[in-house]
């Protein structure tokens, strides 16, 4: 639980820095962040969540920060959101979906349009790729909002670490507000789809981790598609790699994605062999569908911001079970919009397998604050 001083939520540590600079934004409270890694070698914060900082204060207007000489003390004072077209270079240690993340949950709330072009690295072991992004967090936005044909991510270029190289494009339009949503049912799978890149080695390689990956999943599926993304040139980065990125599609419309990429050989990682991670990627996607729920594990924490924010009225929605960070979330969210939400196991006897036995699915059940964006004109 953060001290409360005034309107100033504290907290101490470094963890889920991200969580708390986005919902001090959205909810225009500030916060003070005290002992950040003081009992580590390099004390402060990192330079890319200095980074992600500076990204927040292109998007808002009148935004404070204040952070003293060791990087151990931050305050961070919102400012409005305002949006608008913003270019923003990416710190190479972590990915574009890290600070992508960030502008998919807020975007909606802007004042003026989102057209980010962000550059970077497309793909990590770390964060969620932009292909992971489109396919599930975009997907699951878009059952919060109407009319969402300006929602869209567009990769430019792909680039991996160390030197990136990668580009993007998100686009974003505004709405009034989110709506409820009754979201109970995740379907049967009815179609597989993917993409196998290699960026600087054999195109060849692409190909073996699509072999794999197909050998894999039509054991249980007959409609699967990989298609190979032959990047060249300025397209392909900067540095060597190979990664695959997986989505299942259902009957009801709901999406689970798992990805793969490669190690860096300059960080003498072991080098990674392209039909181990087109196997891991299908096995990878396998185990979230048996997770089930109408939001995979990237998505969950977007899907509740959603439900908190909507209007007011009751929104319930099942998840297979929550990620730690989906639990924190929570926590945060009552901490900055005093938000609870009533969590109970799931249960679906038609999902039941030979044994009788289901994935511990969660219904997540609550009643929107009635979030408005103040910046967007109504007739």
């Amino acid at each position: 639980m953060p001290t409360v001083r005034g309107n100033t939520l504290i907290y101490k540590g470094s963890n889920f820095l991200r969580q708390r600079l986005i919902l001090s934004i959205l909810s225009g409270k500030p916060i003070q962040i005290n002992e950040i890694r003081t009992q580590e070698d390099e004390p402060g914060l990192k330079e890319f969540e200095v980074n992600l900082i500076r990204l927040l204060d292109k998007v808002t207007n009148g935004t404070s920060i204040e952070l003293n000489e060791t990087g151990t003390s931050l305050y961070f004072q919102p400012g409005l959101l305002y949006g608008g077209t913003i270019e923003h270079d990416c710190c190479l240690e972590r990915g574009i979906g890290y600070y992508l993340e960030a502008l998919v949950m807020f975007g909606l709330f802007c004042k003026q349009p989102l057209n980010a072009k962000l550059r970077g690295v497309t793909s990590n072991n770390i964060d969620p790729s932009v292909d992971l992004i489109k396919t599930s967090m975009l997907q699951t936005l878009k059952k919060f909002v109407l009319d969402d044909d300006d929602l869209d991510l567009k990769i430019s270029k792909r680039g991996l670490r160390p030197l990136g190289g990668g580009e993007v494009i998100f686009k974003c339009p505004i709405r009034k507000q989110t709506r409820p949503v009754q979201l109970l049912k995740n379907g049967m799978v009815k179609r597989i789809r993917g993409t196998a890149f290699a960026l600087r080695v054999s195109p060849a390689i692409a190909n073996r981790m699509v072999d794999k990956a197909k050998g894999v999943l039509l054991n249980f599926i007959p409609d699967v598609y990989i298609n190979t993304d032959q990047c060249r040139g300025k397209q392909s980065g900067n540095s060597p790699g190979f990664g695959i990125h997986l989505v299942a599609e259902t009957t009801e419309g709901v999406y689970y994605s798992s990805e793969q990429v490669s190690n860096v050989v300059a960080f003498n990682e072991e080098p990674s062999i392209p039909e181990d991670l087109g196997i891991a990627a299908a096995q990878r996607l396998l185990f979230e569908i048996s997770l089930g729920g109408v939001a995979d594990s990237t998505s969950q924490s977007l899907a509740i911001l959603c439900m908190a924010l909507g209007d007011k009225d009751v929104s319930k929605l099942v998840t297979g079970p929550l990620t730690e960070y989906s639990i924190w979330f929570l926590r945060h969210l009552k901490d900055f919009f005093g938000v609870s939400f009533k969590l109970e196991p799931y249960h679906d006897e038609s999902e039941l397998d030979d044994d009788g036995i289901e994935a511990s699915k969660v219904l997540l059940t609550s009643v929107g604050i009635g979030y408005t964006n103040i910046s967007k004109r109504t007739i």
